[in-house]
């Protein structure tokens, strides 16, 4: 009887487990009849701007199609020269921002045109299943292929390439990554049920890159002929842990000048920041992160007022922040040696008028008094 009892303890247990589960965000999805969903073409644009999209999708699924082609190419990453041959998705690092919903079927058409000199694919972690798409979307020089997966789990995602071996550590170093989000269908919350709505939405994808250096102490940044000669170079400077460049949108200064980020005095900016490789900790310098989902899900309840948060290498997160002030905002990698020295830093230029009642200088600047 006591042994029976024990059991009947058990299975409640579990039964209350499940449902549990089912209340924290684990909800299981009916499969559709894909013949009756609207196909939705989505352009994609070059980061840090996101594509055309609605916030809220309360009406059915949908199946949002995307195109990714590949693109191997030179890139120049600082104002020294220095040359890395970028992997890309559609020609930016990082690749493209996708938007779609929970709910939602994502269509992925992978190109790898002719004129490429590697096999790549494309691991999506919001995807369930084969390694994330990434075991069913190899492609040589020449091919195409296509997956679609359904959008479950709201938030930001990582999306990356992953051949295999040594290949995926390389690849991803050399630009090929990019970023996902997954919105809920009512939109973003501010954990109490209260709607959150973005102005502006911007995609920052900070970059490790491993360049090797010539011989000497002194020794300029290496170049190579194509997009295969600097392996074996990388290799060792990979070894050591230490990235040649720390940068945001692919090179130093991409964020910064005629290329800030812009925005007004009273607008609720959404900041999306990826690293596929390589933990971070991004800052505003003379803001904050109001609403801050630190490791990505929007499942959960965000942080709010933040002053640095931190995103995990192998990851995105989000950040939301109502501009108060006008001027020159410096957006950086808060590890100061990385984000001054190595080139993560950005920049949001700010219109409106000051506000003496945040911020006021109340003397100037005068030799000191004895």
């Amino acid at each position: 009887m006591k042994n029976k009892l024990m059991l009947g303890a058990v299975l409640i247990s579990i039964v209350i487990g499940f449902s549990s589960c089912s209340s924290t965000g684990m909800k299981e999805f009916k499969p559709q009849d894909l013949s009756t969903l609207k196909r939705v073409k989505q352009e994609l644009v070059a980061p840090p701007f996101l594509p055309k999209h609605d916030q809220k999708s309360l009406g059915a699924p949908k199946i949002v199609e995307v195109v990714l082609s590949i693109d191997e190419k030179k890139m120049i990453i600082d104002d020294k020269g220095t040359e890395v041959w970028a992997f890309t998705y559609n020609g930016t690092v990082p690749g493209p921002m996708i938007v779609a919903h929970v709910g939602d079927y994502v269509d992925v058409k992978l190109v790898n045109p002719k004129t490429n000199m590697m096999e790549h694919n494309v691991d999506f972690h919001s995807a369930t299943g084969a390694l994330g798409g990434g075991g069913l979307t190899h492609v040589a020089p020449g091919e195409e292929v296509s997956i679609r997966f359904r959008a479950t789990k709201a938030g930001v995602f990582v999306y990356h390439c992953a051949p295999g071996g040594a290949m995926i550590p390389w690849h991803v170093v050399h630009g090929m990554n990019g970023a996902i989000m997954i919105l809920p269908k009512e939109g973003l919350e501010d954990g109490n049920g209260n709607s959150l709505v973005y102005d502006k939405a911007f995609y920052i994808g900070e970059q490790d890159y491993y360049i090797a250096k010539g011989k000497g102490r002194r020794g300029r940044y290496k170049k190579y002929p194509n997009a295969t000669a600097s392996y074996n170079d990388d290799m060792k400077v990979m070894e050591t842990l230490i990235p040649s460049h720390i940068v945001f949108n692919g090179a130093v200064g991409a964020l910064t000048g005629d290329n800030a980020m812009k925005a007004k005095v009273g607008e609720n900016v959404l900041f999306i920041h990826s690293q596929a490789n390589y933990d971070t900790r991004p800052h505003l310098i003379g803001g904050h992160g109001d609403y801050v989902w630190e490791r990505g899900s929007f499942t959960d309840k965000p942080q709010t007022g933040l002053e640095t948060w931190f995103i995990a290498g192998g990851s995105a997160g989000a950040a939301m922040y109502k501009f108060q002030q006008p001027g020159t905002y410096a957006y950086v990698n808060h590890n100061l040696i990385e984000g001054v020295m190595k080139g993560a830093t950005a920049h949001v230029v700010v219109e409106g008028e000051w506000n003496n009642d945040l911020l006021e200088q109340t003397s100037k600047p005068a030799p000191i008094k004895k």
